[in-house]
């Protein structure tokens, strides 16, 4: 991934932000958590301690959460990497990293989540009293790359594809995965530059270079190199030529 997609007042707001440190057991059940985590996460309503630490993710990111977890399990403790995810609870983007606890005889004894509430870093501007997160708009797609994450501009991002609950973003530098959903991409972007024109892709429309057509089915094509094209859904053609000044809206 191009360095220069890391953006340096973001890792500077990074590094100020509290961190939430989860202690689980080597049952994935949670044994203690920070000051940080118990403010953040629905402890009081959910009481996840004892409980499998699944217990207090929405149902859509659980799946994730396992993964992991399954992933920190198989790594050796003395060269462990910490395992690194993007969630998306109903108000905040968080950046979660587990990794495995071992013994001498490196048997897992538990693990430890660590998580950043990401949401004013990636959105457009600081969350506004009395209005929910959930209605800002990203201005950064966090993109993962050997277990680090880069905030990239959206502006750099020219298309997102659905691959189950994680999506792979295309930039002028090749794809890139991106552990956010396409339903979660969709309702923090920008609908004005972002539309869904399938229900596997979502295209940047400042980076459409060409509408086109072979029999019933229409396509586009994108800057960059990578020239594949991409099918937009038949009920999105009309909104898709009105999105990009070929039809006159009514």
């Amino acid at each position: 991934m191009d360095a220069q997609v890391a953006n340096n007042s973001t890792l500077y707001l990074l590094e100020k932000f509290e961190v939430g440190v989860i202690h689980l057991d080597a049952r994935r059940t949670v044994l203690a958590m920070n000051d940080f985590a118990r403010k953040v996460l629905p402890v009081s309503e959910k009481q996840p301690f004892d409980k499998l630490v699944t217990s207090f993710h929405p149902e859509r990111s659980k799946s994730k959460v396992r993964f992991m977890l399954d992933q920190a399990s198989s790594c050796p403790a003395v060269n462990a990497v910490p395992m690194t995810m993007i969630i998306n609870i109903p108000e905040q983007v968080l950046l979660i990293k587990v990794t495995r606890l071992g013994d001498h005889l490196g048997q897992t004894t538990g693990f430890v989540l660590v998580f950043y509430d990401v949401t004013q870093a990636l959105s457009q501007e600081a969350p506004v009293t009395g209005v929910p997160a959930v209605n800002l708009r990203l201005t950064r797609i966090p993109l993962v790359a050997n277990h680090k994450v880069a905030f990239v501009d959206t502006n750099e991002v020219f298309s997102l594809e659905s691959q189950a609950h994680h999506t792979r973003a295309l930039t002028r530098n090749g794809f890139h995965f991106c552990s956010l959903s396409i339903g979660d991409l969709q309702a923090r972007l920008d609908p004005a530059q972002f539309m869904r024109v399938h229900r596997c892709f979502i295209v940047n429309l400042r980076a459409v270079v060409e509408l086109g057509r072979e029999g019933s089915k229409t396509h586009v094509l994108l800057q960059g190199k990578h020239r594949e094209p991409i099918p937009v859904a038949r009920g999105e053609v009309v909104r898709l030529r009105q999105a990009l000044g070929l039809l006159t809206k009514r």
